[in-house]
């Protein structure tokens, strides 16, 4: 399959995902009975799957790999991150204040994620 083809889904893949972590955070602060609706639970799951092999295919195109390209790397471990940070703010955060806390800090994450794979720089706006 063409390089830009799956560099296409890839993006699109991570934009749908992160405005779904955005819309399922603001019901999860209005205590909306749609996060727990079934398909809020499976939508997601069946994009990051996408957003995933998508990742997994570019990574073997361009012959660049966690754990020997460093920022690389850094977007597999800010990718752990933030699926733990979602993971409290959308269903393990006891309280209101730490789901809150916990999503704001996804969001922080994510947009590190981005910087990093927009740079190529595990320390965006470092020079390396």
């Amino acid at each position: 399959m063409d390089y830009f083809l799956i560099r296409h889904i890839h993006t699109t893949a991570v934009a749908i995902s992160f405005a779904g972590f955005v819309l399922r955070g603001i019901w999860m602060l209005r205590d909306s009975p749609l996060l727990h609706a079934r398909w809020t639970g499976i939508l997601p799951h069946a994009v990051d799957t996408i957003l995933l092999l998508s990742a997994i295919w570019l990574a073997i195109a361009t012959q660049q790999y966690p754990f020997v390209d460093g920022w690389l790397t850094a977007k597999v471990l800010g990718l752990i991150a933030y699926v733990l940070l979602g993971t409290v703010a959308l269903k393990r955060g006891p309280s209101r204040p730490i789901r809150l806390a916990a999503w704001i800090g996804a969001l922080l994450v994510f947009g590190y994620i981005v910087l990093v794979a927009l740079t190529k720089n595990p320390l965006p706006g470092m020079q390396s």
